[in-house]
């Protein structure tokens, strides 16, 4: 893409409403705007981000077995009234009437519908296990919206529902997606620890939130620190494997790493000193273990091998999709602006022209240009006739991770400056040898 081409409305100046980092640059980097309070368009540079998070959530889902689908946003208040949660809910639901007087609502979440739909086409144990999800917008009334997406009304968010037979098969799928999150956050640069929680309106008493650890953080956590350096790497898994997840899961959640609801002072103080750890942090995602409560509510049952009906067992586990930007932001910024890891970028590299207008330096960023794509890679390329030092703030601000820079001098000696935006380091190489660094950096993402 070419920057003169493009919609990118940078703001110079931080809105006066902007608290935290990432409302800030997510502002003026142009890729949000508030369109009321806690509701937001994504502009451009925004929802480009917010298709990669997407996508690796979406491959992480259907690596680990599970299927997507589709839900409105607007359901029916009569399947809420099935399972008791209509009234119960509280004012964060928006509740509405259609043409025909009929109780409506925006839906927060979709226990409620998943069930539905499975109770219509699933009678018999042989169906099982099961596991649907959607990536959907969501509403939640939220009293005092703040933070920019991390706090809003309207948001994006995956949110998976499981079907099985007994409470041991539930529970390996409690597991197989606590796996398939770890992934999912380290495919973004992020290290999302997973922490015991309280249920809250879905319900349960078995649940894991995932927090990454910042200081704007919602919530006050508690851990051992030997948490903080456990990562999940390229290890291969096969999900089907009830011993291996559970393994994941013990080797992630053995040590102490709490949110301030389900803190225990007693459980803490028997961590060594050294290693107690107190801070914030943002939940990116929940996996809930629940049992019956719907599926006994709203008559979702399935025939047993010995013939009988039983209600199946059930689990509901969401990743804030929306909501990861603005981790990501605040897990990878400076003063200039923001880091975005490799995994997330909305382009590749970007491409500064020194002297646009000079026909070598022209010719070279278009050489640089074509072949990026070649190699099906995304440059950003600011062929604006701006001073150097606007072009380097606007790269510095939008985050992108490498910068090749085309001018002049280094183009007298065969070379153009490769720059890492995380470190600042930069290196003289040929064009030729920046793409294929380039090239070898993005291999396999």
């Amino acid at each position: 893409m070419r920057l003169s081409r493009y919609f990118l409305p940078v703001l110079k100046e931080t809105p006066a409403e902007a608290q935290i980092a990432s409302h800030r640059l997510m502002l003026r980097a142009g890729m949000i705007k508030q369109q009321s309070a806690g509701i937001y368009s994504w502009l451009p540079l925004g929802y480009k981000v917010l298709k990669r998070v997407e996508q690796i959530v979406h491959e992480e889902q259907i690596r680990a077995g599970h299927i997507p689908l589709l839900m409105p946003t607007l359901q029916s208040a009569d399947l809420w009234r099935e399972s008791g949660r209509y009234d119960d809910y509280g004012q964060e639901m928006l509740r509405l009437k259609d043409r025909h007087d009929r109780d409506m609502l925006y839906g927060p979440t979709n226990e409620e519908m998943i069930t539905d739909i499975f109770r219509a086409n699933v009678s018999s144990y042989k169906q099982l296990p099961l596991t649907l999800y959607h990536i959907q917008w969501k509403f939640r009334d939220e009293m005092r919206p703040r933070f920019g997406v991390m706090r809003g009304r309207e948001f994006l968010m995956k949110d998976g529902y499981t079907f099985d037979l007994t409470r041991e098969d539930a529970l390996h799928a409690y597991n197989r997606h606590l796996v398939s999150y770890l992934r999912t956050y380290e495919r973004m640069g992020l290290q999302a620890i997973p922490m015991r929680a309280d249920g809250g309106p879905i319900g349960g008493d078995y649940t894991h939130e995932f927090l990454v650890l910042a200081e704007t953080g919602e919530s006050e956590v508690f851990y051992d620190s030997e948490v903080t350096d456990l990562t999940f790497g390229d290890r291969q898994i096969d999900y089907d494997n009830r011993e291996q997840c559970q393994s994941i899961l013990e080797e992630f959640t053995s040590r102490y790493a709490r949110t301030d609801e389900t803190h225990d002072p007693a459980l803490f103080e028997q961590i060594p000193e050294a290693r107690r750890r107190v801070a914030r942090g943002i939940e990116v995602g929940q996996i809930f273990y629940f049992g019956t409560k719907y599926s006994e509510a709203m008559g979702a049952s399935v025939v047993t091998p010995d013939g009988s009906r039983v209600p199946v067992e059930m689990g509901s586990h969401g990743i804030g999709v929306s909501r990861l930007l603005g981790a990501l932001i605040e897990a990878n910024h400076d003063d200039k602006g923001i880091i975005w890891p490799e995994g997330v970028t909305p382009f590749h590299c970007g491409i500064v022209n020194l002297k646009q207008g000079d026909s070598a330096t022209d010719a070279a960023c278009e050489g640089l240009y074509a072949a990026l794509v070649a190699k099906g890679l995304e440059p950003l390329y600011d062929d604006r006739d701006e001073r150097a030092g606007a072009k380097f703030a606007t790269m510095d601000l939008i985050g992108l991770p490498w910068r090749i820079t085309v001018g002049p001098r280094g183009l007298a000696a065969n070379v153009v400056e490769l720059t890492s935006r995380r470190t600042g380091e930069s290196e003289e190489l040929s064009a030729e040898a920046a793409v294929e660094r380039i090239a070898q950096i993005y291999a396999g993402r």
